[in-house]
């Protein structure tokens, strides 16, 4: 059973590289490439209408169930983290965050708190997604997912592996498993930091604003200059 499982995320990552062969190109000189903008902003205001719903909405401080929750699912995600780092060929990254997943889940109190921020290890966040993007693979198009909200064709068939890019996923039960990607993805959620600042023109509306946002603090995160700026 537990080498079914290992070997699991072999076929994921093929499907990953596929599904990022069949990204739509963008257009030579564009800086943002939508070609489903119909599609996404009906999307984007689903989650807007969910996001305004949420019990906390008015305000989210540190200390809130919420950012406990946050605090949680990214726990639970750093093993995750760890894997893409060596795919990454970054081992200073990947053994800083598996430093981090041990002193919180154990001084942290399974991830509620964060001591290792304290203790000077703050570490870094990554993804399949980025993993792709180490790889050569392209940005593809942008998208709103329902619930998960801004990305592109590249972070979404890298969330495809990430959903199971898991080295403590063969140890856990099935409802185990299931109860630790709901945390992570709620984690994800509920736990976004403020996108970097960047000049929004004061006309746009919401989902011009994020999408602008997203694509300016994920090309920020991965160092990826090798599209035009982004017009504000």
């Amino acid at each position: 059973m537990s080498d079914t499982r290992s070997a699991r995320p072999r076929p994921l990552i093929l499907a990953a590289l596929l599904l990022v062969a069949a990204c739509s190109a963008a257009p030579e000189g564009a800086a943002v490439h939508d070609p489903y903008e119909a599609r996404n902003r009906a999307h984007h205001a689903t989650n807007q209408a969910l996001v305004a719903r949420a019990p906390d909405a008015e305000a989210r401080e540190p200390g809130t169930l919420s950012r406990r929750i946050g605090n949680v699912g990214s726990n639970l995600g750093a093993p995750r983290r760890v894997v893409n780092d060596l795919l990454q060929a970054r081992p200073r990254n990947a053994v800083e965050n598996a430093y981090r997943f041990v002193v919180n889940s154990t001084v942290g109190l399974g991830g509620l708190f964060d001591p290792a921020a304290r203790m000077g290890a703050p570490g870094r966040d990554t993804d399949f997604g980025e993993t792709l993007y180490v790889w050569g693979a392209p940005e593809g198009a942008y998208l709103e997912v329902p619930l998960l909200g801004p990305a592109t064709e590249r972070r979404m068939a890298g969330r495809v592996v990430d959903v199971f890019l898991d080295p403590l996923g063969p140890m856990l039960s099935s409802r185990e498993r299931n109860i630790a990607r709901g945390l992570r993805i709620g984690g994800g959620i509920l736990s976004r930091e403020a996108a970097p600042d960047f000049p929004i023109p004061e006309d746009a509306d919401s989902y011009t604003r994020a999408r602008l946002l997203y694509l300016y603090s994920r090309r920020a995160h991965l160092g990826d200059a090798s599209h035009p700026p982004l017009a504000p």
